[in-house]
């Protein structure tokens, strides 16, 4: 077996507060006055992860496995989507070791959340929540993100896989 290292980032803006969508990172809603703008329910920690995951087997993005032009996943859990890429590594014969990541926020608090949000990664992530490892960080009110309009995530995925 060798080991290989996947690197996964994403970015949402808000969306506007009569959109009325929920605020869901890592699987987790979180009580906010609004949630991120996307096609899926935009938990940009999930779609981090996903994205290294594939990558660390040197697949596509998941822009390219489920894009926003299809319909069938509007609004699709990003908990599915981290699933879906799993299931493409281990038909590669691949399997997830562990995951690193970090959310960059002004707010809402993450710290609160983080058990919650270990727990579903490690259900569809097959791991030992031990293995999933999810920090929070500001922009220093820098920026987009240091003006609180979205929220990004950043995310390293360990992947064994045959040589």
């Amino acid at each position: 077996m060798i080991a290989l290292t996947g690197i996964g980032y994403d970015i949402h803006r808000f969306a506007k507060p009569e959109a009325q969508r929920p605020l869901v990172l890592g699987g987790v809603t979180i009580p906010y006055p609004t949630g991120l703008d996307g096609h899926s329910d935009a938990d940009v920690l999930c779609h981090a992860i996903a994205d290294a995951i594939l990558g660390a087997v040197g697949d596509r993005d998941i822009g390219h496995h489920f894009p926003n032009t299809d319909e069938s996943i509007r609004g699709i859990s990003s908990l599915e989507i981290v699933r879906r890429s799993v299931e493409i590594v281990r038909g590669q014969g691949a399997r997830v070791v562990n995951i690193d990541a970090t959310l960059i926020a002004e707010a809402p608090k993450i710290g609160p959340h983080l058990a919650a949000m270990r727990a579903n990664l490690a259900a569809v992530l097959g791991v030992d929540p031990k293995r999933i490892g999810i920090k929070a960080t500001t922009n220093e009110c820098l920026g987009a993100l240091g003006r609180r309009e979205g929220i990004a995530a950043l995310a390293v995925a360990s992947v064994t896989a045959p040589e």
